[in-house]
Order: structure tokens, then sequence, then C-alpha cells
């Protein structure tokens, strides 16, 4: 021991390990590295997993990363004449103890099966009871007229969760992560609220919809059906014991479910066929409310908490460190992102088609047809079961009940990513579902109780317009990083990819900023107030919607931060390839990685 000290000493005083001194300001460096032989920051892993340090105390106890990264040369660019990278995509180091999935290191179509997982976790938001409650309004007023939004939101989320998944596979970090390197604290801060609200706003529609199941399967009252949500998930949320694959399995299990009801319900409801390739391809927006009815069809659709999800996700794989690996990677969780929407989108069309073919069949009666004026889910249970019968209601409930938990499941891990991403803060799943539940029972509460189902139905279209506003704070960030070279290297976007992207980015933006402005002078003309304070809610209202304008610019316009968050490795810099792919990930340290040695 002895002996080892004064190694270390001399050692020091010759100064190899000048820089892990200099940054870890600690002699346990240095210590370390002649104990173990290896690499203080793979040691330092380790004692990070064994003994639970909170990440602050490490980065207290080292030396902060901005005065790291103050006192350092500039980082490496990314390289693109070799695919060997220090980042090794490990699993988020959390409560949560992930079995990460080994990909085989060979070409072969086989592959897929090892990426087969994350895009059916994210496809449960398009079939959550929020998209059911549009669904079977859009069906109910306009028929299939408005099926040409299902398609459009389809592919224009095929794109977009794809670029979600292509972050995380070459960046080994998610968008939550990214945001809290790249803005300020104050926007950090702001970007997380909104995530949050927008996590709340996803939870409200699961929260009523299996309140509406529990209701049409064991006559539970709604607002009792409220209660019951709030611990009903977590016994879901105890498969994440037995693995990441078991969950994604199960999850799959129930899409398959949501799909056999609806697939069964469209076999008998006929509608017909002509009409709805008519509506699927024919853009229109004919009637009173449609445009709004549009609107709450794309928030439900395309959800802003997905893309800190999947992003996410991804990380649960250990792919091949080369860039044909993770062009391998990024291809097929392309593919496999498309299998999973695909099926989301015929189980959103079969709503739709049932819906429409029910409420306008000409042998309704009077009651029926009285019901599919302001359709919701516990109304839909009673007008499937007089048109279609008993059996069609059970289906639905079931149905919906599947929708609802497996929402919540994938609800919950995208909390724990936002808040884990932007805050560096991390809580046990049942910690976070149950904060989440409560931020989502109090009002589906009040609501059901004051408005009924009635309300409850209400409040689920209000929930998705919510969402649809909220979409741009994630969307820019993604559309941004991921166009970036200094992040994706020859990984990022191509123009063509870019340019449309971008398209459908702004096309969204400027349909809800379109919507919001017309139901504000819509409100306050129809409104009974005075002219005094129907100015007043007009000057406010304006004012809210340049800060939206203003805050949406800010994240258009800014510059991304110089320099990457990936490494290439020529194999002259001292480290096998083994070694490097088994470093840590560099923001889970607070260490820099290895510089290029210089021969003089």
């Amino acid at each position: 021991m002895p002996a080892c000290f004064g190694a270390c000493y001399r050692v020091k005083r010759k100064g190899t390990v000048k820089d892990h001194t200099r940054q870890g300001k600690r002699g346990l460096v240095s210590l370390t590295l002649c104990l173990t032989g290896e690499s203080a920051v793979s040691t330092a892993a380790i004692f990070l997993r064994i003994f639970r340090l909170p990440e602050k105390l490490w980065r207290a106890y080292f030396a902060g990363p901005e005065k790291m990264a103050a006192n350092s040369s500039p980082q490496p660019q990314f390289m693109t004449n070799t695919g060997n990278r220090t980042l090794s995509n490990q699993p988020l180091i959390d409560d949560i103890e992930y079995d990460q999935i080994v990909v085989p290191d060979k070409k072969s179509w086989k592959n897929i099966f090892s990426y087969i997982g994350p895009g059916f976790l994210v496809s449960i938001a398009y079939i959550d009871p929020g998209n059911f409650q549009t669904d079977l309004q859009a069906g109910a007023q306009y028929k299939y007229g408005l099926l040409w939004i299902i398609l459009l939101a389809s592919l224009a989320a095929l794109v977009i969760q794809s670029l979600a998944a292509n972050l995380g596979v070459v960046t080994g970090k998610h968008l939550a992560e990214h945001c809290r390197k790249e803005y300020p604290k104050v926007p950090n801060f702001i970007l997380w609220v909104i995530a949050e609200i927008a996590i709340v706003a996803c939870d409200i529609p699961e929260v009523i919809g299996t309140a509406f199941a529990l209701n049409m399967l064991f006559k539970i009252p709604i607002w009792c059906g409220v209660l019951i949500t709030g611990l009903s998930t977590l016994t879901l949320l105890l498969l994440q014991q037995y693995g990441v694959r078991k969950l994604e399995f199960f999850i799959a299990f129930l899409v398959l479910t949501i799909a056999v009801c609806f697939f069964v319900e469209l076999g008998y409801a006929k509608p017909d066929s002509s009409e709805v390739l008519h509506g699927l391809f024919v853009p229109q927006l004919k009637g009173t409310g449609a445009t709004k009815l549009a609107i709450s069809l794309l928030g439900a659709m395309v959800m802003p908490h997905n893309l800190f999800l999947h992003s996410a996700l991804v990380l649960s794989r250990k792919i091949p460190r080369s860039v044909n690996g993770i062009k391998e990677a990024c291809r097929y969780y392309l593919i496999e992102s498309g299998l999973a929407l695909m099926v989301a989108f015929l189980i959103n069309v079969s709503v739709i088609s049932v819906s429409g073919a029910v409420c306008h069949s000409p042998s309704m009666s009077p009651d029926d047809r009285e019901k599919c004026e302001d359709l919701d889910l516990n109304k839909a249970s009673f007008l499937l079961k007089n048109v279609l019968g008993n059996w069609s209601s059970k289906l639905f409930a079931i149905a919906l009940l599947a929708s609802g938990q497996s929402s919540t499941i994938t609800g919950t891990y995208a909390g724990q990513y936002v808040m884990q991403g932007f805050l560096d803060l991390r809580l046990k799943p049942w910690i976070r579902n149950f904060l989440t539940r409560c931020l989502a029972i109090v009002p589906s509460l009040i609501v059901s109780l004051i408005g009924g189902s009635g309300g409850a139905g209400d409040l689920i279209i209000f929930a998705s317009m919510i969402l649809s506003f909220e979409l741009p704070f994630a969307l820019i960030p993604l559309l941004k990083f991921t166009s970036s070279k200094t992040k994706m290297g020859s990984h990022a976007n191509p123009v063509a990819v870019s340019a449309a992207t971008w398209v459908i980015g702004t096309l969204i933006m400027g349909i809800n900023i379109y919507y919001l402005a017309e139901k504000l002078v819509t409100s306050l003309k129809d409104s009974h107030l005075g002219k005094a304070v129907k100015a007043l809610c007009g000057i406010l209202g304006a004012l809210c919607l340049l800060v939206y304008l203003s805050s949406i610019l800010y994240l258009a316009i800014r510059k991304n931060k110089e320099g990457t968050h990936l490494l290439a490795l020529t194999g002259q810099e001292g480290l096998q390839v083994s070694e490097s792919n088994n470093l840590p990930r560099e923001d889970i340290l607070c260490m820099q990685l290895p510089q290029e040695r210089t021969t003089n």
C-alpha cells in the first residue's frame, strides 16, 4: 500500500494524470487509477451504481461541469471517417433497473426483432382515450369527412417519431437531456413546466377513459372510477421488475386487444368502403366546428411528451458502436415505428368509421340520434349496445380499459425521463405516477362531479387542444437538434428531410395560432360583457398570443451551442475499441471525454 501511494505520487509529479487531478481536485482519482489499473471514469461509474450517490453530490465532490468546461480545451468534433465512439448508449442510471437488450453485431434481417418494442410503447399515445373521444365525435358529426386528418397526422407522426428515435440512437442522450445542456436555466425550466403540463393533460383522458370503462363493465360511478384509477396503474408498474422486454410484450398485447375489439366492431358496423376511402384522400372541412375538431384530432395524434419518451426508450438497446451500426439502428427503428403507427392508424380509422356508420344510419331511433349530437365515451357504449348489441358495448369497454391503463404506464415513464432530463431529478416510478395522477385526478373529479359524463367528455377535448398548442415547444428543439451537424455529425437530417419536417411543424403551429386567434375573437363577439371588459380581455388575449409567438420564435432562431456530445476515436488515442465501448455516459460522471493526444 505505501508503494502504491508512492507510485501515485510519482505519477502525479510526472503529470501523466494531470487532467484527472486538475479536474477532480481530489487525490482519490489518482489512487483509484493505481489500485484498480482501470480508468478513474469506469471505476467511478461502478461506485456510483453501488452506493447510489446523488449526482449533485458527485458533481460537488469532483468539480462542476461548468467549471471543468471553462478550464478545459474544446471538445473534439465528430469525425465521420471512423465508427468507433466513446458513448456506449448505456441505459439511464435511475431507480429503475433496465435489462439492456444487446443487438448482435452482424448484418441480418433478424436484427429487426431486437429493435421491436419502443415503437409500440410510443404508439399507445395514439390510441388513448383522448383519441377515442375525438374520433367518436369526428365520426358522429362529420361521418368520414375528417379521416384525412388521421392520415396526415399519422404520416407526420411517423416522420417526427423517427427523428426522436434517431436523436437517442446517435447521441446516447434523450431530448430532455439535450434541452438541459442547450438552453439557459430559465428557458430550460419553462420548457420543463410545459412538458409536465402536457403529461398531465395527456393523463386526464386516461383517467376519465378508465373511469368510463369501469362504469360500463361494473356499473361503478364515474367519480368513483376516477378515484380508483389512482391505484390501478401502480400494480401494472410492477411489470418493470421483470424487465423492459416483458413490459414491451405486455403493451403490445394491450395494443392487439384494442385492435381486435375495434376490428370486430368495424366488421359488424359495415361502413361504406368507398365513402371511407373518399374521406381518407379528399381533404375537406365542412360544417361549424370542423376546424376545432380537426385541431383536437391533431393534438390527440401528435403528442409532445411522446418525443421525449421515444428518444429515451431507444436507449434500452445496446447497438453496435459503428457508423453502419447506427445507420442500421435508425433504419430498423423507422420500420418498427412504421409498423406500430400503422396499427394505431387502422384503429383510429376503425373508431371513426364505426361512429360514422352508426350515427348516420337511416334506421336509428330519435333517442339514439340525439346521443350522436354530443357523443362521448360513455354515450358511445349505450349507442353501440342499442345498434350493434350488448356484446359491442363490452368490447368497447375492454378496449377503453386497455387503452387507459397502457397509456398511463407510458405516461409515467415519459414523466420520469422529462424530470430526469430537464432537472436532473429522479423519482421512483410509483412516486412519479402518484404525483402525475393526483394532478390529473383533481380536475377530472371536479368536472365529473359537477358536469357528469358530458363535462368529463368536454374536458378530454380541452386536454387534447392543450397538447396541440404545446407541441411546438418539444418539436422545435427536436428539429433543431436532429438537423445540427455538431450534435448528430454525419447522421444529421438531410436537407430534404429538414425542409419537410419544418414544413410539417410550421403547418401545425400555423393551424394552432389561427385557431387561437379565431377562438379569442369569436368568444369576445358572442359574450355579453361590457365594451371595457371586452377590450381588456382582447388586450390580455393579444398579449398571451404575442408571448406564445415570441417563445416559438426564440426556440426557432436561437443558435445551437457549439460542440457535440459525440466523439469518434481513430484508434491512436491509447484506448482500444472494447475499452472505449465500456466508458460510461459523459453526463452521468460529469467528466470530459478523453482528449486526442498530441506528440511533440
